[in-house]
């Protein structure tokens, strides 16, 4: 079964005003692993999940147009408060099949919106401690996984590759944003890694 898949990031006595530079550093690594250079959209949440937001703008895919990042990153974070949440969606492409129950089919790279959100040390009653000052939602964990069809040599090439994809992407973003700690973790809570051995030892 699909799950989402999720990477938390953490900076030591991170400062409000610091973190739009960090937040533009995470956005920044897309574009060099199969991202967008530039922004789809952003949402700021205040309080909590419950209210409603304070401001959104949606830019359009980066072929349309729109700010670079951080002129984004700006904008979205004019309004800097302690209880704000700061989410800006990018486009990242990941390997999938057309259909993901026939193998044989063509494999294409398929662009899909990955969600950065930025929390104020005072939203929602500190989210940050568990869900990191940063946190990129990746949406389903299928592409890396593809647990409902068979895995034959192709397929595997590619899943290998999109995971290569991740692993990169997010030692890119720890490094280029400062982070000391950093999280890859699944909203059922399963390990990505455990569920990739056993997935790799079906196709043995």
């Amino acid at each position: 079964m699909a799950d989402a898949l999720y990477l938390s990031l953490w900076y030591p006595n991170l400062r409000l005003a610091s973190l739009p530079d960090k937040l533009a550093a995470v956005l920044g690594a897309f574009a060099a692993h199969d991202g967008e250079a530039k922004v789809y959209a952003v949402t700021v949440w205040p309080v909590s999940w419950h209210e409603a937001p304070v401001f959104q703008r949606v830019y359009g895919r980066a072929g349309d147009g729109g700010p670079e990042i951080r002129d984004a990153v700006q904008e979205g974070l004019e309004l800097m408060h302690d209880d704000y949440a700061y989410e800006f969606q990018i486009g990242w492409s990941l390997w999938e099949p057309e259909e993901a129950a026939d193998f044989d089919r063509k494999w294409a790279r398929v662009p899909r919106l990955v969600r950065v959100t930025a929390f104020g040390p005072l939203f929602d009653e500190a989210t940050y401690e568990q869900e990191g000052h940063i946190r990129i939602d990746f949406g389903p964990d299928a592409p890396f996984l593809e647990e409902e069809a068979a895995l034959n040599e192709q397929a595997a090439g590619y899943l290998a590759q999109n995971i290569r994809q991740l692993v990169d992407l997010t030692a890119a973003m720890e490094k280029a944003s400062g982070a000391t700690a950093r999280l890859l973790w699944s909203e059922l809570g399963e390990s990505l890694a455990t569920r990739l051995a056993a997935r790799l030892g079906q196709g043995n």
